[in-house]
């Protein structure tokens, strides 16, 4: 039933390559099916103003798409004046997932920027910079622990990202490009490793869907992001 031929609860293939980039603290290109993302992590030693004497850290993300990520070329947003809501949305939804499941007090006074930037997009990119992220956060943080400059590791749990939607009217996990555009409904999952719900998107596209489909996407959603916290951990070594 699905143009790519998976089953309904079937990831499309996932790779994950750490130490891509030579400078950053941390990095990962992350692949879900045709779906690339390169993630970075720089550390400052300092916060923003407003966190001065607060005794915390702070996380913050930036998103972007390359101007051939899509089968035809975008215009880069700088030169368009601007970022677009989207792209402002997507990077707080990054932000705010990797901070969920930070102990922000036992960072100390330093600031983690996570940059998200796809290379190539067949959907599902927001969840995929969110798993991404999430790697080359904690590779950051394993080198600030190795210089003396924090004690832990300081994440209470993994997180990772997943789409289900309903294409044809049947729920099913980790939409590509041709299922999203038609999907009746689509919703991101963004999921702790312990279980707990970090945040979840849903929109009907076309008429309103009933509780028990979007039950049946969550528990999509939960297999999807157990396999998901495998994959990660796999890649750091854990």
């Amino acid at each position: 039933m699905r143009p790519s031929g998976r089953s309904l609860d079937q990831l499309r293939d996932i790779t994950i390559e750490t130490g891509v980039s030579k400078y950053a603290e941390g990095s990962c290109l992350i692949k879900f099916g045709d779906t690339h993302v390169l993630c970075t992590a720089t550390v400052e030693d300092k916060v923003p103003g407003w966190m001065r004497n607060s005794g915390k850290g702070w996380i913050t993300a930036e998103y972007g798409m390359l101007p051939r990520a899509t089968d035809s070329r975008m215009q880069r947003e700088a030169t368009r004046g601007g970022q677009s809501g989207r792209t402002q949305e997507i990077q707080r939804l990054i932000g705010r997932s990797i901070r969920a499941v930070t102990d922000l007090k036992a960072m100390g006074e330093m600031q983690m920027r996570l940059d998200c930037d796809v290379i190539q997009a067949d959907g599902g990119t927001r969840t995929a910079s969110i798993t991404g992220a999430y790697i080359a956060a904690h590779i950051a943080f394993q080198g600030v622990r190795r210089l003396g400059m924090i004690k832990e590791i300081p994440f209470t749990h993994a997180v990772a990202a997943i789409s289900c939607g309903l294409y044809k009217g049947t729920p099913v996990l980790d939409l590509d490009y041709a299922e999203d555009s038609n999907a009746g409904a689509d919703a991101n999952f963004v999921l702790a490793g312990n279980g707990g719900l970090v945040e979840v998107q849903a929109t009907a596209e076309d008429v309103p869907f009933e509780r028990d489909a979007f039950d049946q996407m969550l528990d999509l959603a939960r297999k999807g992001c157990d396999e998901l916290f495998a994959k990660q951990r796999a890649a750091l070594g854990l």
